[in-house]
C-alpha cells in the first residue's frame, strides 16, 4: 500500500495548503479519501483523473468536500470529451440534507453509494479493497474506516475520543488520525474531536505499527502536537504535510 497526502489542515488551509484528503494505492488501484479545499489540483499530481476508481467522503464538512464540486465538473468534462467512460463510484453520509442533495444531483460525474445509518461496523468492496466503516463520534454523521487490501490501514475520520476505536484499529499497519488540538484544548474538542495525545493514546491502545497524525489547526506549530502524539503513543509519530507519502 502507498498514502500520499494531499491535504491535511482544518477547518482552512494554510498559505498554498489544501484541507483533508488522501490517496491511497494498492493492487493498482486508486482510491481518494476526504475531497477538501485544493485537493484536486493535488491529486492530479500523482494520477490522471481517469486512473482514480473511487472516492470515499467520512462527512460533509466543507473542509472534506469543497473539491467535489471541482471534481465534478472535472469527471463531467472528461466523460463528455471522451477521455473517460464511467460514472465515478462515491461514498458518502446522507446528512447533512442540503449538502448531500446538492452532491447526490451530479448524476453526470457520481455514482452514489450511501454508507449511513450504521449501528455496528459494516463492509464494503470498493474498488477491489475491503472497507469496512464505524459511526464516528462527531456533530453530524461520520465515519471511521477500515481499508485491507495488501496491508491494513485505517482513517479515523473526525472523531471525539472513541474507545470503540481501539478495537477497529487494531493491528493496522497504518493509523491515520486526525489531532484537532493540543492538551489545553481538551475541553473545548471533546464532542468532536480529539487532541494530539488522545491520539496518540488511542494508536498505542490498537497496537498500531505506524502512526501518522493529520487535521491540523493551521496556527499551532506542528512540532508541538507531534510531542504531545509521541507521548501518549510511546514512540516516533509522523506528520501528514502535503506531498508525503509512505508505502507500507
Amino acid at each position: 500500500m502507498k498514502l500520499t497526502v494531499l491535504g491535511c489542515w482544518a477547518p482552512y488551509p494554510r498559505v498554498s495548503g489544501a484541507c483533508s484528503g488522501y490517496l491511497l494505492q494498492d493492487k493498482g488501484k486508486n482510491l481518494l479519501i476526504e475531497a477538501g479545499n485544493g485537493v484536486l489540483s493535488r491529486l492530479i499530481q500523482h494520477i490522471d483523473l481517469q486512473e482514480l476508481d473511487a472516492v470515499i467522503i467520512s462527512h460533509l464538512h466543507p473542509d472534506h468536500i469543497m473539491d467535489i464540486y471541482c471534481l465534478r465538473h472535472a469527471v463531467e468534462s472528461a466523460n463528455r470529451e471522451g477521455r473517460m467512460n464511467k460514472l465515478l463510484p462515491l461514498y458518502l453520509p446522507s446528512g447533512p440534507a442540503e449538502d448531500f442533495n446538492r452532491i447526490t444531483s451530479f448524476t453526470k460525474a457520481f455514482k452514489i453509494n450511501i454508507i449511513d445509518h450504521l449501528l455496528e461496523p459494516r463492509e464494503e468492496t470498493i474498488a477491489g479493497l475491503k472497507v469496512s466503516f464505524m459511526p464516528a463520534l462527531h456533530n453530524l454523521p461520520c465515519y471511521s474506516m477500515k481499508i485491507e487490501g495488501s496491508k491494513r490501514f485505517v482513517f479515523s475520520g473526525d472523531t471525539a475520543y472513541n474507545p470503540n476505536l481501539v478495537k477497529f484499529t487494531a493491528g493496522a499497519e497504518v493509523f491515520l488520525c486526525e489531532a484537532s488540538g493540543l492538551d489545553k484544548d481538551a475541553e473545548y474538542l471533546k464532542e468532536n474531536h480529539l487532541t494530539a495525545r488522545q491520539a496518540g493514546e488511542l494508536a498505542r491502545e490498537a497496537g498500531v505499527k505506524e502512526l501518522m497524525i493529520t487535521h491540523f489547526y493551521p496556527e499551532y506549530i506542528l512540532s508541538e502536537l507531534q510531542n504531545q502524539a509521541e507521548q501518549g503513543f510511546g514512540q516516533k509519530v509522523l506528520l501528514a504535510r502535503e506531498g508525503a507519502n509512505l508505502e507500507f
